[in-house]
């Protein structure tokens, strides 16, 4: 059974590392929402960081937007550094979970992982870089599943909605689910929206490292998942408007969560493509010739200095997408995102070897602002769901997805009450 106690020696629940970065900062108020929540009650909690006076600067940030002032003197501070292992080691030893939210994952996210597997806390990532997960799950599941610790990557928007979703839709079929597609709608306000540069810097170094990706993959030696019913094709328009495949982590989370279901629990493993909608033929020639230029530039180290570093030259490349500010708390009040996923099998009593599917599903994620709303909220959540439900994870620790993670436990039913909204249509 997971550690999910407090003690004198590991007196805190959760410890948010990196709590002063961009996203860091609303998962301490995301947290500090939830303290009822926590075992019996009463959560307790730190933020970690390199910097004290910005960790108390974001406390106190915190307790005047809660209009709660205890936390100036109820959460405290750690001093911690990816580059000064004894202190990351320090960290880990006081918390039963590390939410890690320094990235990108690539350069900062290992040494987290290490001392958390070395020192017996678990780990909670909201990553959305396959390389950095995979690589993980290659290089430490199986000193995690010794010490008991739970490595959970991916538990923002990359990738909780794409991968609970289609477990959802698994569940809600009556009969063999064999194949799902999502896609995925992001609405903004008259502000409309961006992303911060975090995010910006991981799509930048995911393209160029591609074929070290597939190198890594290599190294696990899977075998093909069998494919029931019809096969998946790629597709350019569905439902009225133009799509794009996603480009996300999404596909390899929820591929890597199929090849865990069907090798621990036999289950018959869903087909998945993921898509994103780009609405008109005008939104299509922009994102190809932002896409030509993107690809282009980070195949070169000059090109990928000029994407990161002169930052008068984003709006162009990213036509206003991505900032170094990020969005602004009035852009994200305004923003929503939908995943519809589209299911296919066959009905009980067929046989899902026999003929084309017979039966179709549409199930609807949808919750506020991707980035810097959901994303805290399904990460909290996640949290919360490894301290009370410690009985309902896998049976022996490990690298895990979202979905291989909590499937057996009630996070779906946690998120609805927490404004990520699960249902069928």
């Amino acid at each position: 059974m997971a550690l999910v106690e407090t003690s004198s020696s590991r007196p805190y629940h959760l410890v948010i590392f990196g709590a002063s970065g961009f996203t860091g900062q609303f998962v301490v108020e995301e947290v500090a929402r939830t303290v009822s929540e926590g075992p019996k009650g009463n959560l307790k909690w730190a933020v970690a960081g390199r910097s004290k006076q910005k960790l108390e600067k974001v406390v106190e940030q915190a307790a005047g937007i809660l209009s709660k002032p205890e936390l100036r003197t109820e959460v405290d501070i750690i001093v911690a550094d990816v580059e000064e292992p004894d202190s990351l080691a320090a960290m880990c030893k006081k918390a039963v979970i590390v939410l890690n939210c320094v990235g990108p994952y690539r350069f900062y996210g290992e040494p987290v992982v290490k001392a958390c597997v070395e020192n017996g806390a678990h780990h909670i990532d909201i990553c959305g870089e396959p390389q950095f997960l995979e690589g993980m799950q290659l290089n430490y599941s199986s000193q995690a599943a010794d010490n008991g610790v739970y490595i959970i990557g991916s538990c923002g928007f990359d990738s909780i909605p794409a991968d609970m979703g289609v477990l959802y839709t698994r569940d809600q079929f009556k009969g063999t689910l064999t194949a799902v597609e999502s896609f995925l709608t992001v609405s903004t306000g008259p502000d409309g929206g961006c992303i911060h540069d975090g995010t910006w810097q991981s799509a930048i170094y995911g393209l160029a490292d591609s074929q070290k990706l597939q190198s890594l993959r290599r190294k696990f030696n899977h075998k093909p998942l069998p494919t029931v019913g019809s096969k998946l094709k790629r597709r350019n328009i569905s439902y009225n408007q133009y799509t794009v495949p996603f480009m996300g982590s999404d596909p390899s989370v929820v591929k890597r969560t199929q090849r865990f279901l069907a090798e621990e629990h036999q289950a018959m493993p869903v087909q998945y493509g993921a898509y994103a909608g780009i609405g008109t033929i005008g939104n299509v020639i922009k994102l190809l010739f932002a896409g030509m230029m993107f690809w282009f530039l980070v195949k070169f180290s000059f090109g990928r200095n000029l994407l990161i570093k002169v930052t008068k030259y984003w709006h162009l490349f990213s036509f206003g997408l991505f900032s170094k500010a990020g969005p602004t708390r009035k852009q994200m009040e305004a923003s929503s995102f939908q995943f519809a996923f589209y299911g296919e099998g066959y009905t009980e009593g067929e046989d899902p070897c026999q003929g084309k599917p017979n039966a179709k599903i549409r199930t609807l994620v949808q919750g506020p602002e991707c980035g810097y709303v959901a994303t805290p909220i399904a990460m909290v959540q996640a949290a919360l769901t490894v301290l009370n439900e410690s009985t309902a994870l896998p049976k022996k620790g490990g690298v895990y997805t979202p979905a291989a993670a909590f499937a057996k436990t009630t996070l779906i039913s946690r998120l609805n009450k927490h404004g990520i909204q699960f249902s069928v249509i």
